[in-house]
């Protein structure tokens, strides 16, 4: 069975899920903004990759970038990968320490969007507001396609918002 989070096929617009609690091998950064992101996603993937180059991690899927609160202010983030076995302990590469996470359990609303990471917020406001529902506070993009290897254009992310019941 294919996790739902990480769907072969893109979303349709607001297509509802059920998550499961998949294992993730994750960067933890608290009280960041926006304006933060850039030299903490390249650190935070960079050492996550040498863990799965050496084999400490098995990835199983693509990036995945975890929002906790309001993505416009100050908000709590977790990059990582979908992982056969989370970490149990810190694994440090550097000055970047990687742990153990999942995410979380229940319904959300998913989209796909194409295009540029740049302009991701007109993806989260179509799905926002087609999902006609409440989120809960967790915003979660799941990187498909390798920004190494496609156009700005072709980027493929699919949007995950958890939302109440």
């Amino acid at each position: 069975m294919t996790d739902p989070a990480f769907p072969d096929r893109p979303f349709d617009l607001a297509q509802r899920v059920v998550l499961t609690a998949t294992r993730l091998a994750v960067v933890r950064h608290d009280g960041i903004t926006i304006a933060d992101l850039h030299p903490l996603f390249d650190a935070g993937y960079a050492a996550l990759a040498a863990l799965n180059a050496q084999g400490t991690i098995t990835a199983t899927g693509p990036a995945v970038a975890v929002y906790y609160g309001d993505p416009m202010t100050t908000f709590d983030l977790e990059l990582g990968f979908p992982v056969t076995a989370a970490p149990d302990g810190e694994i440090t590469v550097g000055s970047v320490t990687v742990r153990g996470s999942a995410l979380p359990e229940g319904p959300a609303a998913a989209s796909t969007y194409v295009g540029s990471y740049d302009a991701l917020g007109s993806g989260w406001q179509a799905l926002a507001t087609a999902a006609d529902a409440e989120p809960v506070g967790i915003w979660i993009e799941s990187y498909v396609s390798d920004p190494t290897q496609t156009s700005p254009e072709q980027l493929r992310t699919d949007l995950i918002m958890p939302v109440r019941t």
